[in-house]
């Protein structure tokens, strides 16, 4: 089958190598083909000449807050290693430890502790250094802030400070932190999260420590609040059975808006502009008089990533974050190969022979050389 459409994509697009079939109660070919062996006569070992030329990323939809890209020539592996490494491995800042001086409110310290901890922070992690269990506090690695808040009524009987928002943080600069963060004052990034209720005569005052950490210790570490990624949507016409022109409004209307054209004498084709908005619901694949009209596809290697930024980061700059994390684990991997090269080449060589010395206290067997 091929699309009837004008061509927006690009011509591999319609290389069958490359799709995910989409069928009414399963899925085919989720596996790639193009491994060395699998065809005859082609070459298909890995390439860094070839991954490059297939390698592309393109930035689709850019807010404040969010950002659609597409990312397109990688395995799935490769995509969902980012989206795992997004969700759970860039550092970001967020209170740890809450010192509950006073609190009347009706809400339980460790539920607004709770609370406190998931407020995102619009501190930059890169100023700060992990804080390992046992490390003293410092200007390096903790920020302190202040949360003072009394309700009451004015003169003329209204109540003031009903609400215990966000913006009601403040920071108290330790050490050299007032220089280091200049104008841009450590606080929430949204001032409107309503914390607590209060009532004429009660208070909460604490004392809130905030330090580096990641997503996989606890989600207020995690920088985004979703990281998701999808196959590119394809949908082939089958040009040898063309869709009955009665039934053309109704063919359109088994597909996201905007996906399916019809013209005025009821053809129906493709607008490639709006194909990624498609969800492929499958409901064209319930209907018999659409049978072998069309083919639901995916393209296995083109991911559309979703991401939305709740933290100090931008959007633009979380993919960045978690190639350099991504690069740091590649780098941990090759040194530690490299060690073990070494250590068989000393053996293989002879020039090092090893002797157990027998286990120590935590069972571990240390060999030393003779």
């Amino acid at each position: 089958m091929a699309s009837s459409s004008s061509s927006h994509l690009p011509p591999s697009a319609y290389n069958p190598r490359r799709h995910v079939g989409v069928h009414a109660e399963r899925i085919s070919d989720v596996a790639s083909t193009e491994f060395p062996g699998h065809y005859p006569g082609e070459d298909h070992s890995w390439s860094l000449a070839r991954f490059k030329e297939n390698l592309k990323v393109s930035v689709k939809r850019l807010s404040q807050r969010s950002i659609e890209f597409d990312l397109v020539g990688v395995d799935a592996s490769i995509a969902n290693a980012f989206r795992r490494i997004l969700i759970a491995e860039v550092p970001s800042i967020a209170i740890e430890d809450v010192f509950v001086w006073n609190n009347t409110s009706v809400i339980h310290d460790e539920v607004l502790a709770q609370r406190l901890g998931l407020i995102p922070l619009n501190v930059d992690p890169a100023l700060f250094e992990f804080r390992l269990p046992g490390d003293i506090p410092y200007d390096r690695n903790t920020l302190v802030f202040q949360l003072d808040v009394e309700c009451s009524r004015n003169r003329k009987g209204e109540i003031v400070n009903e609400y215990v928002k966000s913006g009601d943080l403040k920071w108290v600069p330790q050490g050299e932190q007032e220089s280091v963060f200049g104008d841009a004052i450590p606080a929430a990034t949204n001032k409107d999260i309503v914390l607590a209720k209060l009532r004429p005569g009660q208070v909460i005052n604490m004392e809130l420590h905030a330090i580096k950490g990641v997503g996989k210790e606890h989600a207020k570490w995690s920088p985004v609040a979703t990281a998701t990624y999808r196959l590119h949507p394809l949908i082939l016409l089958n040009p040898s059975k063309p869709v009955p022109p009665q039934f053309a409004q109704k063919f359109a209307s088994c597909f996201s808006p905007g996906v399916i054209k019809v013209s005025p004498d009821g053809e129906v084709s493709v607008d490639e502009r709006h194909l990624r908005k498609e969800t492929m619901s499958r409901e064209v694949l319930r209907h018999k008089e659409f049978e072998g009209c069309v083919e639901l596809k995916r393209i296995r290697d083109w991911f559309i990533f979703s991401i939305e930024s709740e933290g100090p980061y931008t959007p633009e700059s979380l993919f960045p974050e978690s190639i350099k994390v991504m690069r740091s684990k590649i780098a941990s991997i090759r040194s530690a190969a490299e060690a073990l090269l070494a250590d068989s080449q000393d053996l293989g060589s002879g020039a090092v022979t090893a002797a157990s010395t027998g286990p120590d206290a935590d069972g571990d067997v240390e060999m030393v050389s003779s």
